[in-house]
């Protein structure tokens, strides 16, 4: 039942556009993250399959390079838009304006330092404090029951801002945070 469920949803997909800036509820409304999530930890499951053993670390590794250089590119295909969003809500950003024309560099660079495996601890405190600072504006947001569209996909897909976009960057804080105690 689950499976065709799934299987039908990949055929006909999800309507993820907001009609009239009105916020989507429910699952609906995060699939594209959902899915983006999926295709990354899926490739960098396949990347750290090695002798019918999981290399964990390697999949941590590569799945967080993913995630900040996916995300940042749907940042960079609208830059300005982005910062708008952003500006909405991001303690930063909602006082220093050009920060959401930076943020995108930052989560380019943190992908391209995972990637490379470049400097992993000074990689790992960056992501912590970037990411840290980050969710504070999601959840002062989330407290004052704003209604603002996540910035997290820039303005290409739109979501809501909500405990997902949350959940999202405290993953990113916690995987840091693993790395670092597994060093």
């Amino acid at each position: 039942m689950i499976a065709h469920r799934w299987f039908e949803i990949m055929l006909t997909g999800w309507d993820v556009k907001m009609q009239d800036e009105k916020h989507k509820t429910g699952v609906r409304a995060y699939y594209p993250i959902f899915l983006i999530a999926a295709y990354i930890f899926g490739v960098s499951a396949i990347n750290n399959f090695q002798n019918e053993n999981m290399n964990w670390s390697g999949l941590m590794n590569q799945f967080m390079a993913g995630f900040f250089l996916v995300f940042s590119a749907f940042k960079l295909l609208d830059i300005k838009g982005f910062a708008t969003g952003y500006a909405t809500y991001d303690l930063l950003a909602k006082k220093v304006y050009s920060y959401g024309f930076i943020y995108p560099f930052l989560e380019l660079a943190l992908g391209i330092l995972y990637l490379g495996e470049w400097m992993p601890t000074a990689t790992q405190w960056l992501t912590i404090i970037i990411m840290s600072f980050s969710s504070m504006g999601v959840i002062n947001s989330l407290l004052k029951k704003q209604k603002f569209t996540c910035a997290c996909l820039g303005t290409i897909l739109k979501v809501p801002l909500s405990i997902i976009t949350l959940v999202e960057d405290l993953l990113m804080v916690l995987l840091a945070v693993v790395a670092l105690l597994s060093r």
